[in-house]
């Protein structure tokens, strides 16, 4: 499996003192930041964790963690923060193909993650390098000797992307590669509706989405609706419902998965990222839909045990016990 996304570095720190809220930020949000705002975010932080992230990495490390052959297709600078997110990902076990920013395209993307006590992420980002992804960074090395290529939503925020992303799909499409797509956030979803529709439509194989993203997606009020214009797209879909697990979406009908118990939650952050490593790597492995999303709910519950995005536990382990792998 191979995924494209933003290269991100995840600058991460525990926010009991709720420190978001004295830098302007909304919690449990997004905010996008500038690369003159990167130091007043970092120097406000306490201990933090730093690790390679952006949600399809995340994805990817997951994969890794399985057992699975795995690959990267992003963009990063070449800069103290670049050197981080390479190492990182690399020593997960991921093949990747990175681009270096030329001048004028910043400095490598990081993402400052507060986590408060209620389990709860606000992030201020900054893309930088990450969404300069152009046409002339994307080669088929990796795509061609993959199952699945994952295609990250964000990357629709800039033109030049856009571009990269379709030449990513011919390439796939060439090389018999199942495209699977995230929608990655509502507010993404509002932006860029038509091209993921676009997409959707003509190329994708497989899509993930939580509940908010697939009703922006299709502009419905429930998800019996969205899933009946999934039915006539004649596509796989699984949407994320947090607590109360996943639903399954195929030309047959919608299979309800419920989520992995867990005991407490410590942190939110990359469960949808971690159930999608599992799911797209159950399928990768010929299983059924329903089983993919079993292994996917096993990864999340893994993920909101602890902070950070990466697991603590072997998840292949973890798998095999469960009767998963």
């Amino acid at each position: 499996m191979t995924g494209i996304g933003n290269a991100m570095l995840d600058i991460i720190t525990q926010d009991s003192k709720e420190v978001y809220a004295q830098l302007g930020l909304v919690k449990s949000t997004m905010t996008l930041i500038e690369e003159h705002q990167l130091s007043v975010f970092y120097n406000a932080m306490g201990p933090t964790i730093e690790m390679s992230g952006g949600s399809v990495a995340n994805s990817i490390a997951g994969v890794a963690a399985l057992g699975g052959t795995c690959g990267y297709i992003g963009k990063v600078a070449d800069d103290e923060f670049g050197e981080r997110f390479t190492h990182d990902l690399r020593s997960l076990g991921a093949e990747l193909d990175l681009a270096i920013a030329a001048d004028g395209e910043g400095v490598t993307g990081r993402c400052h993650v507060f986590i408060t006590d209620d389990a709860q992420r606000t992030m201020a980002t900054y893309l930088g390098a990450s969404n300069q992804l152009r046409v002339d960074d994307i080669h088929e090395t990796l795509i061609a000797r993959s199952e699945i290529t994952y295609v990250e939503g964000y990357l629709f925020d800039l033109a030049p992307a856009k571009e990269a992303i379709r030449k990513v799909v011919n390439f796939a499409h060439e090389h018999d590669s199942m495209v699977a797509l995230s929608l990655s956030d509502m507010f993404c979803v509002d932006r860029h509706r038509r091209d993921f529709l676009e997409l959707v439509t003509h190329d994708v194989d497989v899509l993930l989405a939580n509940e908010a993203e697939i009703l922006s997606l299709f502009q419905v009020q429930r998800l019996e609706q969205a899933f009946g214009a999934l039915q006539e797209l004649g596509i796989l879909a699984v949407v994320t419902r947090g607590p109360w697990g996943a639903d399954v979406a195929t030309v047959s009908g919608v299979v309800s998965v419920p989520a992995c118990e867990v005991e407490h939650v410590v942190d939110q952050n990359g469960a949808g990222d971690m159930f999608a490593s599992g799911f797209l790597y159950g399928l990768a492995l010929g299983a059924d839909p329903v089983e993919a999303a079993e292994l996917g709910s096993l990864c999340a519950g893994e993920i909101i045990a602890h902070l950070g995005a990466r697991p603590e536990s072997d998840l292949e382990e973890l798998a095999i016990e469960a009767g998963l792998l």
